[in-house]
This record gives structure tokens, sequence and C-alpha cells, in this order.
């Protein structure tokens, strides 16, 4: 390969400096040598002589101006003088005194980019780009490549296309006698190839007919004030409002024909339909999808659209995992009680009573539901909600760990002042339900008052009942009082029931209380006494045929009066209880 310093344009027949440069050493350009030795020989006078030598000359074109610098290349007498582009830039490697000459061009022509670049000057980079473009001028068939390189057309080329793209140092110093670039045809794939518009004096550009994709680089654009000519059509570019984009406006439309930019007819056509389409689709499953939440489950809606207290059957199903016999804790008159969680992490209690009944008990049973979740008092189950459906009926209330007082009585052995204030909470339930709900019935037996985990009672069966009588609660509560102090059974120890369980009581009151009282307290002097006057008022609220029974407040300033009173059972109090023969109490004479 031969370099040349030119003085002249490319049209002047005269040449000021010729100077021919062997570019590597003997060793790389043995053949090349031997060539331009045989050619300096004869043809030493003029550059018209070189022009009617046999090989063709190309050149990559820095700048069409005075002092330009271009390589002669693509030397075609030979076989083994041609080399591809990527052979070239392997072997070949500036000359000597190339920066002097890359400086003497600066000098004479400061536009040329490598003389504006921003970042130090490359020399290595400069001399690649020079051989890329001898053959890219060859390449894109250009009619005399030592005069002037006035476009790349790379049209249907798709094997070369993408390795002259990848030389980034080309463009970076692209000629600029370059005018127009065309891609086209090319299947190229992935980003716009940004580096072609580093050409910022070109006047056409066609990318159509590729595959390109993704986003356009609009601000890059802006800097190609010559561009005339643009054809991005046939890609697959990311769609953009190209009418919104100043220096797009120029262009009209059949530069973007189905380049993705903008839709089409048949995208808007698509678009409509899915619109006419799938939005009254979309509005039937948001109705659906709502309908569910609301009538199967509300508890996935917030709290505010949830209706109050009602629990849906695949809310049940889903707080005890299906109805699993893993929850199930117990059944009783026709009722399966299970545990379970709710969505939001409350423990509850379910009872479920299936069967199928008319529509009249359902509806009364909604109404007895409505009012139970109005109660407010500690001593009274929390109903958090119900459950009616056609075969199905359900209340759900708060969990208790503590039992009931039944097992607890017969299990724990509790003290005389823990009994004591079990009837406290108790009386304090049965006052509230008699000023505030007198039409609620409620049952009283030690099976069904449930405790806390702090002892206090827990009213949890109830019935509207409008007849409304209240001697029958201090009935209740005289057994529910003998019951604590005896620790007795009255339906499972006695033939007659309760009748019999009081019958048997006054049978031994009150000379012979050591009989009746649950031995298991440790009652001191001052506590059976307690205990005894205990008994009585029991009896004394079963007497109904006397009518002389006491009321509900009566009952509560007796017992508060009695737990007020009674003291805290010491050590002392215990080994004295324990040294009467383990009777739990020690008084053995009676009045």
């Amino acid at each position: 390969m031969i370099a040349f310093e030119i003085k002249e344009d490319f049209n002047g027949n005269s040449l000021l400096n010729l100077k021919p440069y062997v570019l590597s050493t003997a060793r790389n350009f043995h053949n090349l040598e031997q060539f331009i030795n045989l050619h300096t020989k004869t043809h030493t006078h003029t550059l018209n002589t070189e022009r009617k030598s046999t090989f063709s000359l190309a050149m990559a074109s820095i700048s069409e101006t005075i002092h330009i610098f271009f390589i002669i290349s693509s030397l075609q007498v030979s076989p083994t003088l041609s080399a591809t582009v990527v052979e070239d830039l392997n072997n070949l490697h500036p000359p000597p005194d190339f920066n002097s000459t890359i400086m003497n061009n600066c000098i004479h022509n400061p536009s040329l980019k490598y003389c504006n670049s921003s970042s130090p000057m490359d020399l290595n980079e400069i001399f690649k780009s020079t051989i890329v473009a001898s053959h890219l001028c060859n390449e894109s068939k250009n009619p005399n490549c030592v005069e002037s390189f006035p476009k790349i057309g790379l049209r249907s080329r798709p094997k070369i296309t993408p390795l002259y793209l990848s030389f980034n140092f080309f463009w970076k110093y692209c000629p600029l006698g370059i005018m127009s670039i065309d891609l086209s045809n090319n299947s190229l794939k992935g980003a716009f190839p940004i580096d072609v518009l580093l050409c910022t004096q070109i006047q056409a550009l066609d990318l159509s007919y590729n595959q390109l994709s993704g986003d356009i680089p609009v601000e890059s654009f802006s800097v190609l004030a010559n561009l005339t000519f643009l054809n991005l059509s046939y890609n697959h570019f990311s769609e953009m409002k190209v009418s919104d984009t100043k220096f797009f406006q120029r262009f009209n439309s059949s530069s973007f024909l189905h380049s993705g930019l903008f839709p089409g007819h048949h995208n808007y056509t698509i678009k409509a339909v899915i619109l006419l389409v799938g939005f009254p689709i979309f509005v039937i499953l948001m109705i659906s999808c709502t309908g569910w939440l609301c009538f199967v489950r509300p508890d996935f809606l917030p709290r505010m659209l949830r209706r109050n207290h009602k629990f849906t059957t695949w809310m049940l199903k889903a707080a005890t995992n299906g109805f699993s016999k893993k929850n199930l804790v117990g059944k009783n008159e026709g009722a399966a009680i299970y545990k379970g969680i709710l969505r939001d992490g409350t423990r509850v209690k379910i009872e479920i009573y299936k069967g199928d009944v008319s529509r009249e008990i359902r509806d009364e049973f909604v109404e007895e539901c409505k009012l139970l979740v109005q109660f407010q008092n500690k001593n009274l189950i929390r109903v958090l909600g119900w459950n009616n459906s056609r075969r199905t009926r359900a209340i759900v209330t708060e969990w208790t760990n503590g039992g009931n007082v039944e097992l607890w009585l017969s299990e724990s052995a509790p003290s005389w002042k823990h009994r004591l204030k079990v009837l406290i909470g108790v009386v304090e339930a049965m006052c509230y339900l008699q000023e505030q709900w007198p039409e609620v019935d409620y049952d009283l037996r030690t099976g069904s008052v449930l405790l806390t985990d702090n002892l206090e009672p827990l009213i949890s069966r109830f019935k509207i009942e409008y007849q409304h009588r209240s001697t029958k609660y201090v009935y209740k509560f005289g057994l529910f009082l003998l019951e604590m102090i005896t620790n007795r059974r009255p339906l499972e120890e006695f033939e007659r029931g309760e009748a019999g369980f009081i019958e048997y009581i006054r049978m031994h009151y009150p000379e012979n209380l050591q009989l009746v009282v649950d031995e298991r307290m440790m009652l001191t002097e001052n506590m059976f006494d307690q205990a005894e006057q205990g008994l009585g008022l029991g009896l004394m609220c079963t007497d109904q045929p006397t009518g002389k029974l006491p009321s509900l407040v009566q009952i509560y300033n007796m017992i508060t009066r009695a737990y007020k009173s009674c003291p805290i059972l010491t050590s002392e109090n215990l080994r004295k209880s324990h040294a009467d023969g383990g009777h739990g109490h020690k008084r053995v004479q009676f009045k």
C-alpha cells in the first residue's frame, strides 16, 4: 500500500509532493514492496502515469479539500496483494512520519474530525479508519475512490454490513465527503445503529427493511442539519409520537411506513376491537369479582365495605380449614363446635347447626343474632356474627381458653375467694341483661358459663324470650350458687335432678354442712361461715313457693361483702385446714 500527501484538489493534474510510504516492515509486506519497487522504476514522473497503470486505486477520504491524506488500497495486479479489511487492520501499521502528516493536515484543515476530537488523538485509530474507509469505499461501488468517497452503499449486503457497523473508530472519524448512507435490506437486528449518526454531514440515510427495534435516539438526530432523505420503514421500533418531534416533522409518513414508530391502520383496528370487546369483558369480570367478594369472601374487602357481623360459609370454611376434624372441639344439642382463625388473625369459636329449617326459624335466628352482637359487658361472651344459609346456621363468638365453670370446679379445686369472684361476675352480667335486655333469656348452668384466663365468667348461651320473668333468673342463680359451693351435678348425681339436689341440701342444712360443702376448699372459720351463708342464700333463691326471693341487687351486695371480707389464704391457714383431718375446714360445730 502507498500513502500520498496531495496539495491540489482531485480534479487537478499537478502534484506538488508525492511521497511513497512503505507502511510496514519488509517482513509483513514482502510482495507489496516488490510491487512498489517494480512500479517506481517505470513510473516516477507524474500522477497521470500512475493512473494509467494496470491496478485500481481506492482511498479513504478524510477531507475533500486541500491537504488530504488518503491511502491507496485494493491493488489488483496480483492475487497475493489482495487482503480483507480484517487482515489489513491486523497487519498494517502507521509509518514513522504518520504523526507529522496528521498534524500538517490539521494545520491546513482544522475542520477534520480527528482535529476536533475532545479526547486525545489516537493515531492508531485514525490509521485504522483510513484502512476501513479504503475497503468500504470499494465495497460501496463508488466510481472513483481515489477522487471521492460520496456514499456508503451496502444495500442487501447482510454478510459484511454488521462488520462495518462494528468499526466504531471509522464512524468516529467519518470522512466528510460521505453524503449518503444506505444500509437497507440487511436484516439488521437489535437497537438503532447510533454510530452512523456520527456522520453529521450526510444528506440521506436509509435503514429500511431491517429488524431494528427499541427506541429511536431522537436527540442524536438533531445534529443532522443537512439530512433531506430518511427512510426507517419496515422495522420494529418502539411506538412514539413522531409528529411531536420537531426534527421528524420535515419528513412525511412514507419515511416511517410499518416502522412501529406510530400505529398503522391495522393497529388502530386491533386496538378498537380490543377496546370494544375487551372493555365490556373487563367490566363484567370486575363486577363478577366484586360480586364474588361481596357474597362469598367479603373479608377480602376493605372494612368499610363489609357487611357487619355476616359470615359466609366460605369464610367459615377458610377459618376452620374446611371444617376439619382437627378443628372440631365438641358437639352439643345438635351443634358442632369448631375453633378457627379469621383472616385478620382473630381466634373464634364457631357453633354450626345443620339441617333444613323453615324460613320463619331462620329469620328468628337472624333477629336473635342481630341483638346478641350488641352486648357490651365483660361477663357476656362477645358475639362476632352469624351465618344463615339454606342448610347451615352458625354463631361466631370469641375464643376462650379457660373452659367452663363445671370443669374448673372438678379439676382445679378453686379456693373460696376465687369462687366468690366468679359469682360476682355472673351477678353483674345478670344485672346488665335485666336492665338493658330484659327480653334475653340465658343459661346459667355451670357447664355453659365459660371462663377466661383471668377467671372472668362469661355467660355464653342466650335465647330471645319476650315473656320475661325475673324470678326465673333468681332461681337459676340459686342453683348455680349451690353447685359452686358443693361441686355436685344435679342432673347427673340425683334421680330427681334439680329438685333432688335442693332436697339433699335442705336435708343437711345447717347441721351437717360438712357433708355438703366441697371438702377440697381450704376454709378458715370465717370462710366456713360465709359458705354456710351462701348455702342459705342459694336455698332462699330456689324457694319459689314462698315467693320471698331476694332481688339481684340484694344478691350482689351480699356476695360482694363476703368477697371483700374474705382474707387471702396464707400458708398458716392452709396448715390449720390440713390439720382438720383433710376435710378442708376447721369448723365442726354448727348452729
